[in-house]
């Protein structure tokens, strides 16, 4: 029944007509007269599978109904598809509230609601960005595990990270940036910038321990020596963000979230970093005093100082 319809109010291709060096389509269908109401439906003939004329009446009941101009199906399951245009708003919030007002409904048995398009996008780049940023900081601990010869000592200036999401998260709620695709790359490119101020801060304690400095003198002179780089290298990358948060220059509204997130992290991140890393500095190295002190792997040493002789020489 169904291919009769279709080829009586679709029609089918039969062959094509050529003129001119142009062809066109011969399409075989009813009459335009005849397929116009219902009645003409009523008197439609159709051939059975044994080759028997019957009027569509007798298979079928025919009546005005409300229905989808069109179906469509995905794994022989039938779909309606919901789209929307969000221009200037958050496509974050707004799947959010979609998603709530789908829960207030109390969908029959066999009946689901998948998101698509944006969203799932979004969804996917934030998993990917996710494992991103996860092995960055892997990746940075490691780098400064060797550097520092200590396990320790990284862990400790790992903490300048927390602090650093706590300004992302203000920085984007003032701004009314959202959390988006640009501004979490923003926050994996932190992942290596804030920890550099914690470093210099670090390192030279360690020099000044190694020199003989007690722990306390050691933690105050480093923090006094140190501060002007620490404000000079992160005054000069915030201020080189600033035209971008600004929105100087074409296309530069895109890569505002970013500008956002390095602007707010590093100056929160420098602001901890001069106060918690000194006093971390000095609860861990008091606790390791009492305890056996880890000694870090021989052969990692002994990389280390192959290098430095190779360099020197």
């Amino acid at each position: 029944v169904m291919s009769e319809l279709t080829l009586a109010f679709n029609g089918q291709v039969a062959t094509r007509y050529r003129s001119e060096g142009n062809e066109f389509d011969v399409r075989v269908m009813l009459p335009e007269d005849s397929r116009q109401t219902i009645r003409d439906l009523e008197t439609m003939v159709i051939r059975s599978n044994k080759g028997v004329d019957v009027p569509l009446t007798a298979v079928a009941d025919l009546s005005y109904r409300q229905g989808p101009a069109e179906i469509n199906r995905s794994n022989q399951e039938r779909q309606v598809r919901v789209t929307a245009d969000l221009r200037g708003s958050d496509l974050g919030s707004i799947n959010a509230q979609i998603a709530q007002q789908i829960d207030k409904m109390n969908l029959p048995d066999g009946y689901r609601v998948n998101t698509g398009g944006q969203v799932e996008d979004m969804e996917e780049a934030f998993i990917q960005l996710t494992l991103a940023l996860g092995l960055s900081i892997f990746l940075v601990y490691m780098v400064m595990a060797v550097q520092f010869e200590s396990f320790l000592h990284p862990f400790i200036v790992m903490f300048s990270l927390p602090t650093t999401v706590i300004g992302v998260l203000i920085g984007l709620f003032i701004t009314g940036q959202t959390l988006n695709v640009i501004s979490f790359i923003g926050l994996i490119m932190l992942a290596g910038i804030v920890v550099n101020n914690a470093i210099v801060l670090v390192d030279y304690t360690n020099i000044l321990r190694e020199k003989g400095v007690e722990l306390y003198e050691a933690i105050i002179q480093a923090g006094l020596s140190r501060l002007r780089p620490i404000l000079m290298t992160t005054l000069t990358t915030v201020l080189g963000m600033v035209p971008i948060f600004l929105g100087i220059g074409e296309g530069t509204e895109l890569q505002r979230p970013m500008a956002v997130v390095i602007i707010f992290g590093l100056m929160f991140s420098m602001v901890f970093t001069l106060v918690l890393i000194p006093v971390l500095y000095y609860m861990f190295d008091n606790k390791t005093k009492k305890k056996r002190r880890f000694r870090f792997p021989n052969f990692l040493r002994f990389r280390k100082r192959k290098a430095e002789e190779m360099i020197e020489g």
